[in-house]
């Protein structure tokens, strides 16, 4: 049996821009150390996404000491702080939820309303703003999440990538990028697929539980380099991947609180799988 390794590990300090490939992370209680921490929302303080702006993508960001640098696609760029200690309190949407968060102001607000075309901001959510993951996956009443679309982790294996890229290559289809499904933990080592039904994992020193397989939506059909939608790989997926009207492609995961944790990962840490359906 081949050892499985968590292969690489990618955190996005503002949700829907581009993410940051890391070596190591530590784990927070809303999941790894800020991933998604800031969102961009409109006036009526509902998310902004690729999915209605897919020029998003082309927005780099990068970490330097206590700052995070967004650089678009002309070369203009702005900072935000890694984490927002004070200002104004606002109700923000994230699909279901109403998450409280504190707006940056300024000259941050004005260059992202520059790029999108309309007016926004950017907010960030503190520690103490409590957003549950969905109950019916939950499990336990302490399990939290940032301004993620629903769950603090999504693992991919580079087995399953290969296998829909084979697929996209049959079709004359160039390959796409893992980037393209927003991981933040990409594995190694197995099957393809073979992620959908690990119950219950640990990587490294830390204990995870699979708690339910991640639907696709079209921002998977958006280019980075480009910042084009497509209609692929979505439609390969929607081709063998399709239970009732989603494509599904990675496993939505969380860690088990109860269980004595070492809170870090590194890339090439062992993953071993302790229950599997």
């Amino acid at each position: 049996m081949s050892t499985i390794i968590l292969s690489h590990i990618f955190i996005y300090p503002v949700k829907s821009l581009a993410g940051i490939a890391l070596d190591t992370a530590n784990i927070t209680p809303l999941g790894l150390e800020y991933d998604r921490r800031w969102m961009i929302i409109d006036q009526q303080g509902r998310f902004v996404t690729q999915r209605l702006y897919p020029q998003l993508s082309q927005i780099t960001t990068a970490i330097e000491s206590d700052t995070i640098i967004l650089t678009a696609a002309d070369g203009s760029t702005t900072h935000l702080p890694l984490q927002l200690d004070a200002g104004s309190m606002v109700s923000t949407r994230v699909w279901k939820d109403s998450v409280d968060a504190l707006v940056m102001t300024s000259a941050q607000n004005q260059w992202i309303s520059h790029f999108l075309g309309k007016e926004c901001r950017f907010v960030y959510m503190p520690d103490y703003s409590m957003r549950p993951v969905d109950q019916d996956y939950a499990l336990s009443d302490n399990d939290l999440v940032s301004f993620a679309d629903g769950f603090p982790f999504l693992l991919i294996s580079d087995e399953s990538l290969d296998d829909l890229n084979q697929r996209l290559q049959h079709k004359s289809i160039l390959p796409v990028p893992i980037q393209r499904f927003r991981p933040n933990l990409f594995v190694r080592g197995c099957t393809p697929y073979a992620e959908d039904g690990w119950k219950s994992f640990k990587i490294g020193g830390n204990l995870f539980h699979g708690v339910k397989p991640c639907s696709r939506c079209i921002m998977t059909t958006v280019d980075p380099a480009t910042g084009q939608k497509g209609r692929e790989p979505l439609d390969t997926l929607l081709e063998y991947r399709k239970r009732g009207n989603q494509a599904y492609f990675g496993q939505n995961v969380l860690l088990d609180l109860d269980f004595d944790n070492t809170l870090t990962l590194t890339s090439g840490d062992p993953l071993n799988v302790i229950e599997s359906s």
